[in-house]
């Protein structure tokens, strides 16, 4: 059942306009920086085979950056694709149909974010083609560039788990985005105030941040401690979204 419930929601989401413009928009803003990329590459790799005859590797300078792009923008778009996961079935009373059914509140928030993560590996995959695109011409490094594609998609996978819980939270879906996106900047952004504390607190903030445990993938450094993070992150979302629907069922 648990699979049933993702494909139809995985298919519900193919089913709407938006889902189709933002996989057009985020594509087409990845291609161009992709193409710039590609063109300061290439001038870069001229100057430096003259001077010193040392070549750059294309993976570094194009592929990471590319995949730091991608989790940026995936940072705007994902309260967008989450935002009416939960909420609007909430608003249109439809969410009574599966608290009848045989269901567990796991089963449905597992089946729903498996859905939601199908529609993001889609997304993930179809901007990989880009870089892949480069075997054309001539090789990647496979360690750094595994490293980026599996830390972006950690990265937007915890994004989405977040957007989910916070779509259990309203029958809005305006404010479930504008919660999502609220507290994924706020997990971005906790690098910065770490940079002016000391000692333990440091640490702890440190390892809340996002960003500091994606620019590990990004530098093509696997840790089981930033792998942990995201898998964390996730489980607690999402049993927090159990937990939350567990008391809507019990108010009806």
């Amino acid at each position: 059942m648990i699979f049933t419930l993702a494909a139809r929601e995985l298919r519900s989401m193919f089913l709407s306009p938006l889902a189709w413009a933002i996989i057009g928009v985020v594509q087409f803003i990845l291609a161009f920086i992709f193409a710039v990329s590609l063109q300061d590459y290439l001038v870069v790799q001229q100057q430096r085979l003259h001077l010193y005859n040392f070549a750059l590797g294309i993976t570094d300078f194009v592929v990471s950056p590319i995949y730091s792009a991608a989790a940026f923008i995936m940072m705007f778009t994902i309260p967008i694709i989450t935002m009416r996961i939960i909420s609007e079935e909430k608003r249109s009373t439809s969410i009574a149909l599966l608290f009848s059914a045989p269901l567990s509140m796991a089963e449905i928030v597992l089946g729903k974010y498996l859905g939601l993560l199908g529609f993001l590996a889609i997304m993930t995959l179809v901007y990989t083609l880009m870089p892949l695109s480069l075997l054309f011409a001539g090789s990647l490094n496979w360690g750094l560039f595994l490293s980026a594609l599996l830390g972006t998609f950690l990265m937007v996978s915890a994004c989405g788990a977040i957007g989910l819980f916070m779509s259990s939270l309203t029958k809005q879906p305006i404010i479930a985005a504008m919660s999502t996106f609220g507290a994924v900047l706020l997990l971005w952004i906790l690098s910065l105030s770490g940079s002016s504390n000391t000692g333990e607190a440091i640490n702890l903030i440190s390892y809340l941040s996002m960003l500091d445990h994606l620019q590990a993938f990004q530098r093509g450094i696997f840790s089981t401690s930033d792998f942990a993070y995201y898998i964390l992150v996730i489980i607690v979302f999402l049993v927090l979204s159990i937990r939350r629907l567990d008391s809507d069922r019990l108010q009806r």
